[in-house]
């Protein structure tokens, strides 16, 4: 349709996002879980698959194969004797390597000497708790390197409780501690930190999951704000796969959009998960049949069915402001 003159609307600067995640062929997890939303909402997405699997591993079966660090780097090579190595943001996730983890910081600190302006969203995925027990699920020696050198160049960081703890070395049992690691975790470089969730117990009770969020902004005259929230989402009773996954990209998307507010992004985040976790275990218990117990097919996010919720959510969770 012809747009009368001068009423074209500015077009938005394209944004584009390099997510070097794993991949599945069946189900959402890693870049399958991130890229249909970063594209719903308005973002260009680079994948690098560091796996790719047939499915993910919460299944009876799976294959596939692994990408390491020479084949990420020739990857990267590829896009930059192109010079189309240029980037808004990077996003990662799960990786069970320390040579391909130590890649992604290399590439991550020569797209920064690129644009200054870059950010990356880091979820680093080592473990969590299960019945108030901590356990890793990567390798140890992954750790140092999450700490001491992914870390400092992340500027968005989406830990659990417990991964927020493995990097500070501090454990958490009140709000008041966890306030105290996320100023840590400010320290070591990220300016916005979110502990995605946690065993705390918030206002309302054990039916609801409480994440915290922090965001550290340096003014012009070099004072430092930060703004903190607390956020309370009901709990869903299933184990979905592929929901920190989702949680980060979204996150990324929100931040965007509302870069020194995050109280919104994060409410926009946390509803939009609602939406699609809700409509995800709908569908599994019809599928499952009455009584039976939901299987990981079909616990699957029913993401493409949950679009209009992704790119527009009805705010369902409320932040506190902290």
């Amino acid at each position: 349709r012809a747009v009368r003159r001068g009423a074209a609307m500015e077009p938005e600067r394209e944004c584009r996002v390099l997510s070097i995640q794993s991949h599945v062929v069946r189900g959402y997890v890693g870049n399958k879980a991130a890229t249909f939303p970063l594209q719903v909402l308005g973002f260009e997405v680079d994948t690098v698959n560091s796996v790719q699997f047939s499915n993910h591993t919460g299944y009876a079966h799976w294959k596939g194969q692994v990408l390491n660090s020479d084949e990420l780097h020739e990857l990267y090579e590829g896009l930059k004797l192109n010079k189309v190595n240029q980037y808004d943001y990077v996003l990662t996730g799960y990786t069970r390597d320390t040579s391909f983890l130590a890649m992604v910081v290399d590439i991550v600190q020569e797209l920064k000497q690129q644009n200054s302006n870059l950010v990356y969203v880091c979820d680093p995925v080592m473990g969590d708790k299960w019945n108030g027990e901590g356990s890793m699920y990567v390798p140890k020696d992954l750790l140092p390197v999450y700490r001491d050198k992914v870390v400092p160049v992340a500027d968005i960081i989406t830990p659990n409780q417990f991964e927020a703890e493995l990097l500070t070395g501090r454990k958490i049992h009140t709000e008041k501690e966890a306030l105290e690691v996320m100023d840590m975790l400010h320290a070591m470089g990220p300016e916005t930190v979110v502990i995605t969730s946690s065993d705390l117990q918030g206002p309302r009770g054990n039916d609801y999951l409480i994440a915290l969020g922090s965001h550290r902004k340096t003014k012009a005259d070099g004072t430092k704000m930060t703004q903190r929230i607390r956020v309370e989402s009901p709990k869903v009773d299933a184990v979905f796969v592929g929901t920190g996954d989702l949680f980060a990209a979204m996150l990324l998307a929100w931040t965007h959009k509302h870069p020194n507010n995050l109280k919104v992004a994060c409410e926009k985040t946390v509803s939009a998960m609602q939406h699609v976790l809700q409509r995800t275990i709908k569908s599994a218990k019809a599928q499952a049949g009455e009584g039976n117990k939901p299987n990981s097919a079909q616990l699957e996010l029913r993401m493409v069915q949950s679009k209009k919720d992704i790119e527009n959510p009805e705010i369902i969770v409320k932040a506190t402001v902290l």
